[in-house]
């Protein structure tokens, strides 16, 4: 999996308009430094004290200026990763590459999978003990980037339909996705133990490289 092209704003909007209600902003000690928001002391204090607050309540209503920092990032995962992360649709936006349009525009290679954590695995059925790779995934790969060829060849779309039938959840795919660090949080809390390596390493690892993602993100109120 790739995570690309991570931009983070809104954080000092956020403070501005957490410190509203207290009519506080005299008391805010952040600041600009080379175009990236520096939380200071006093603002920290006061939104790790929200964070407790909606943490002992169980209510996300203390935290809501978490809503107003934003990020935007592209990732690249495969199909299974993106069916479960699209159980969050609240408070996204997600724009991605498409398969109906570009599928057979390019050759389909083992790089269009996911392999970051590939091992080979032995199984009995298997002739020779020979890799599943070979056995399994590369005459896959093989007749799949024969339908492809034969749709551009004939542009018969009976190929193409049998293309997109037989591909496999391991298929890449880009997707250009907005959200909230609320949502952010909500994401690592619910996956950070997931059995998939995506969710609990490559998903866990970028959160951890996001501006103050151990004080806000992942902050569990001590």
């Amino acid at each position: 999996m790739k995570f690309e092209n991570t931009h983070v704003y809104g954080i000092l909007d956020a403070i501005r308009g957490a410190r509203n209600p207290l009519e506080s902003w005299s008391k805010s000690d952040s600041y600009m430094l080379a175009g990236s928001a520096m939380i200071g002391p006093n603002d920290m204090k006061l939104l790790q004290n929200l964070m407790k607050a909606a943490i002992n309540d169980r209510s996300n209503s203390h935290s809501k200026f978490l809503r107003q920092i934003m990020l935007s990032v592209d990732i690249t995962g495969p199909l299974y990763w993106w069916k479960e992360f699209d159980t969050y649709k609240v408070g996204t936006t997600a724009n991605s590459t498409s398969t109906m349009h570009k599928l057979a525009s390019k050759p389909i290679t083992l790089d269009c999978f996911e392999t970051d954590d590939y091992e080979n695995i032995q199984m009995d059925f298997l002739p020779y003990n020979e890799e599943l790779k070979f056995v399994l995934v590369e005459p896959m790969i093989g007749v799949l980037e024969d339908l492809r060829v034969k749709y551009l060849e004939t542009k018969d779309k009976r190929y193409w339909k049998e293309l997109v039938r037989w591909l496999p959840e391991s298929w890449l795919q880009t997707r250009t996705f907005t959200a909230n660090y609320q949502v952010i949080r909500s994401m690592y809390f619910d996956r950070r133990n997931h059995k998939l390596t995506e969710w609990s390493k490559s998903f866990v690892d970028w959160v951890k490289t996001l501006p103050y993602a151990e004080e806000l993100i992942m902050f569990e109120g001590r």
